[in-house]
């Protein structure tokens, strides 16, 4: 039998769920990290994703991990190599677009909790007997949005989902109603001509009103 590893006990888990939203955020310059950070927090959430989807990821995130108030995780992470990268950056959650048993036991062995996306209930038992019980679901409305969580929760009721892709103030509510949903993963909040223009009041306030709806 799998021992599957509760990890909505370890802190880092605990903190993305008490928010209920990730920020998935994609950095072209790292000398934005730091005002990106502050505009977060200012907008009462302490958490974000940042994409190794640029060449500035490691560093915007080692800018924001220094930020006091802020959790910081590596998103789409894709092989074992990026992994270290990201918790040498000072990563405190890994999050990957599909599903690699490299990446999941590279990042157990820094003792660092990691959300594998998974598509089907096939990846999910893959997940499972990693030890895992908490999975991004992605691309979550091309996948069947809501109805889709809610169909996937039935056989797999230990497992938490965190719905990315497509997520947005339209369908936020109905996703966080799901109890299955540890939280949400968007980018309206940290939408990139906000990044560009660098808007940090506009990404306060979507913050702050993403967090309403939260609620």
């Amino acid at each position: 039998m799998t021992n599957v590893q509760h990890t909505e006990q370890h802190p880092v888990v605990e903190t993305i769920a008490a928010g209920r939203i990730v920020p998935v955020v994609v950095l072209e310059d790292a000398a934005d990290a730091a005002g990106l950070a502050d505009a977060l927090v200012a907008g009462g959430l302490g958490c974000a994703e940042v994409t190794f989807r640029t060449a500035a990821a490691a560093d915007a995130i080692r800018a924001m991990a220094e930020r006091p108030g802020m959790l910081v995780g590596a998103g789409t992470v894709i092989n074992a190599a990026q992994v270290d990268r990201a918790v040498a950056a000072g990563a405190r959650f890994v999050v990957s677009p599909g599903f690699s048993a490299s990446v999941v036991a590279r990042c157990q062995e820094h003792g660092v909790p990691v959300f594998p996306g998974v598509a089907s209930p096939s990846e999910i038992m893959q997940a499972l007997d990693a030890g895992l019980d908490t999975v991004k679901f992605f691309p979550a409305e091309q996948l069947g949005g809501v109805p889709m969580v809610k169909a996937l929760s039935a056989p797999f009721r230990t497992v938490r989902f965190v719905p990315t892709g497509g997520v947005n103030t339209a369908n936020l509510a109905d996703y966080l109603a799901v109890t299955s949903v540890l939280a949400v993963g968007g980018t309206w909040m940290v939408a990139p001509e906000l990044l560009a223009a660098r808007d940090w009041a506009a990404v306060t306030s979507r913050t702050r009103d993403a967090l309403e709806q939260a609620r």
